[in-house]
C-alpha cells in the first residue's frame, strides 16, 4: 500500500480568497458573518451568512464561461488550481493519466435550478437554458476541474450532505494507497446561499436567528448557540503517493494515515444519540492510522452551532478517546468564523487541520461565552493557542446519518 501526502492546499472561503488569508484570519479569528447579499431576505427568519467576497473569477474564467458556470463550481476550479500552484505540479501529457479529482458537493448549483424554475414558469420550456443541468449537478465540480487542468485520472465527486469533503477527500487516499493514481486533486465546493437554500433551512429552524449580531451568531459548543450559519466556498488539497512526491522534491504538508466512515442509520437530519456512528468513525480512523488516543494533539471539529450537533459530537469525542484523554486535546470549531459550508465544510477544514501542524497553532473556537456542560470539552476559546500539532483528526458529519472523519500525522 502506498502512504499518501498533502503537497497542496487551496482554497476560497468567507474569511480569505486564498490558503494564505484564510489561515491569517483563522489565527486572529476574524468573523466572516454578515447580512445576507444578492437577494432580499426580509421575509425570511434569518438574514444572515458567511459569504465569499471580492472574488475575481475573471482571474480563471473568461465572461462566457462565467455565465455558463455555477458558482460553486467556479469556487473549486479556483482553489484546485491554487492548491496545483502550491504543490508547484504541472499536469502534462506524461503524467495526466495519473493525477485525478474527487471534488464533492452536497447540494451543488442551487441557484441554476431557481433561475431554470422562474424562466419555465415565466417564458416556457423552449427558454430553459440548455446548460441548467450542466451547470447545477454535483459532479460537475470535479468534472470541470478536470477540464481545466488535464487531470484525466479517476473522476468522481462524492455527496453526503456535510461529510461531502470527507468522503471525497477518503476516497481519493484510497486511490492513492492502492496505486490506481499518483495524485488526487480532492475536497468539495459549495455555494447555496440562495432564496431556496435559506428558505429551506429557516423552515426546519435549523440556523440561527441573531440577525441583529451576525459577528456572534456561529457559536459552536457555547451554551447559548441557536443554530448554524450558512457558509460557502471551496477547499481542496494535492493529495499524492510519498513516493512521487520525494521524487520530485514536493513540499510535505502532513501524511494522511488513517480514516473513518460510517453511518448512524437513525434520522434524516438528526444525529443519533451520544454520537454513536460518529464515535466509530473516529474509532475507525484511529485503527487504520495505529493511533492511540493519547497521541491526538489536536481535532478540528465539526461543530455547527446547533444544539444536538455539538452536544452529540461531544459525547463521541468522548466514548471514542476515553473522558480523561478528551478532555486534555485541544478542540476547535473554525466554523465559529466561516459558517458552514456544507458540502465543502471538511475541505477548508482539513486545509487549516494542515496549517496547523505545519505552524504549531491551532485556530480558535471564536464566541465562546458560556460553558454548556453537554460541551465540557477544551474548545480552545476565543484565541489561537501555540502548540505543536504531530496528529490531528478531521471530523465531518451529514444529514442521513454520514460520518466522516480523516487522520492526519506530520512528516517524519
Amino acid at each position: 500500500m502506498q502512504r499518501v501526502v498533502i503537497t497542496g492546499l487551496g482554497a476560497v472561503t468567507p474569511i480569505g480568497n486564498t490558503v494564505d488569508e484564510f489561515w491569517e484570519s483563522l489565527v486572529v479569528g476574524k468573523n466572516g458573518v454578515d447580512r445576507i447579499v444578492g437577494f432580499d431576505t426580509s421575509e425570511f427568519s434569518t438574514q444572515i451568512a458567511a459569504q465569499v467576497k471580492d472574488v475575481e473569477f475573471e482571474k480563471r474564467f473568461d465572461k462566457k464561461e462565467i455565465r455558463r458556470t455555477s458558482r460553486f463550481i467556479m469556487f473549486a476550479v479556483m482553489a484546485s488550481m491554487e492548491a496545483l500552484e502550491d504543490a508547484n505540479l504541472t499536469i502534462t501529457e506524461e503524467n495526466a493519466h495519473n493525477i485525478g479529482v474527487e471534488i464533492g458537493s452536497g447540494i451543488g448549483g442551487l441557484e441554476i435550478l431557481e433561475d431554470a424554475c422562474r424562466t419555465l414558469l415565466n417564458r416556457g420550456p423552449s427558454k430553459v437554458s440548455p446548460f441548467t443541468v450542466p451547470m447545477m449537478i454535483c459532479d460537475m465540480a470535479a468534472g470541470q476541474v478536470a477540464i481545466k487542468t488535464g487531470a484525466k485520472g479517476p473522476n468522481a465527486s462524492s455527496v453526503t450532505a456535510c461529510a461531502s469533503s470527507g468522503h471525497s477527500i477518503a476516497n481519493a487516499f484510497s486511490l492513492i494507497q492502492r496505486g490506481l493514481a499518483t495524485t488526487m486533486i480532492a475536497g468539495g465546493a459549495e455555494a447555496c446561499v440562495t432564496p431556496i437554500g435559506l428558505a429551506s433551512f429557516c423552515a426546519s429552524r435549523s440556523l440561527s436567528t441573531r440577525n441583529d449580531d451576525p459577528e456572534h451568531a456561529s457559536r459552536p459548543f457555547d451554551l447559548n448557540r441557536d443554530g448554524f450559519v450558512m457558509g460557502e466556498g471551496s477547499g481542496v488539497v494535492i493529495l499524492e503517493s510519498l513516493e512521487s512526491a520525494q521524487k520530485r522534491g514536493a513540499k510535505i504538508y502532513a501524511e494522511i494515515i488513517g480514516f473513518g466512515s460510517t453511518g448512524d442509520a437513525y434520522h434524516l437530519t438528526a444525529p443519533a444519540p451520544f454520537g454513536e456512528g460518529a464515535a466509530r468513525a473516529i474509532e475507525m480512523a484511529l485503527k487504520m492510522g495505529g493511533i492511540k488516543p493519547d497521541q491526538i494533539d489536536y481535532i478540528n471539529a465539526h461543530g455547527t452551532s446547533t444544539a444536538l450537533n455539538d452536544k452529540n459530537e461531544t459525547s463521541a469525542i468522548k466514548t471514542a478517546l476515553g473522558e480523561e484523554v478528551a478532555s486534555t486535546i485541544n478542540i476547535s470549531s473554525i466554523k465559529s468564523m466561516t459558517g458552514h459550508l456544507l458540502g465543502a465544510a471538511g475541505g477548508i477544514e482539513l486545509v487549516a487541520t494542515a496549517k496547523a501542524i505545519e505552524n504549531s497553532i491551532i485556530p480558535p473556537t471564536i464566541n465562546y461565552e458560556t460553558l454548556d456542560p453537554d460541551c465540557n470539552l477544551n474548545v480552545t476559546p476565543n484565541k489561537a493557542v501555540e502548540r505543536p500539532v504531530n496528529v490531528a483528526l478531521s471530523t465531518s458529519f451529514g444529514f442521513g446519518g454520514h460520518n466522516s472523519v480523516i487522520a492526519i500525522r506530520k512528516m517524519e
